[in-house]
């Protein structure tokens, strides 16, 4: 399926994730909702939009927290990286891929796990099949799903990993026909 032009993805990275200072990666951890009046603001940023999420904890929290009544449709292919053996280890014991280009780092993988490139191959059918549905659709997921969003529109996995996903941010990205995309914006945050 093709983006149909002018279609709108709203990328909405969860809530922080309840991660105990850990690698979350596919681990279904929580999310630490905000405020109501944080999530006033960012739903009324987004807009009227149809709704699909990550199944992780962490994103369906988010979601009802932001829509408690409405529906959305859950799509395994919005997961975050499988960061593999790595998943639970304290953010101070990982390994320093600080050195690495982007390209090395995209195409680096984790024991046991997948690489960035390897998120965006499962990630950006996901989003061609939901933009080819037309209209305004909100996506809230996780920093991975985001950049592969991110890499899709720009041609470049590597590219992508240069940008920052806060937790509660919006990226939109508007297809634009013939397979071209628009980054309307990165990172939005409700400040």
């Amino acid at each position: 399926m093709t983006a149909s032009v002018g279609s709108e993805l709203i990328l909405i990275r969860h809530a922080p994730a309840l991660d105990g200072g850990c690698l979350a990666g596919r681990r279904d951890v929580g999310a630490r909702i905000p405020d109501a009046d944080v999530l006033d603001r960012l739903r009324a940023r987004i807009g009227t939009a149809r709704l699909v999420v990550s199944p992780a904890l962490r994103c369906m929290q988010t979601l009802g927290a932001l829509w408690p009544d409405q529906e959305a449709q859950q799509d395994m292919r919005l997961w975050e990286q499988d960061f593999g053996e790595w998943e639970g280890v304290a953010y101070c014991d990982l390994p320093d891929l600080g050195p690495l280009s982007n390209s090395d780092l995209a195409t680096h993988r984790p024991p046991r796990g997948e690489s960035f490139a390897d998120l965006c191959l499962r990630v950006r059918p996901a989003l061609t099949d939901l933009a080819g549905q037309g209209g305004r659709i909100a996506v809230i997921a996780h920093a991975g799903v985001v950049r592969a969003g991110l890499a899709h529109a720009l041609g470049s996995i590597p590219a992508a990993l240069a940008f920052q996903v806060a937790p509660l941010s919006i990226t939109r990205l508007i297809a634009t026909g013939g397979g071209g995309w628009s980054v309307a914006c990165v990172n939005q945050g409700v400040s």
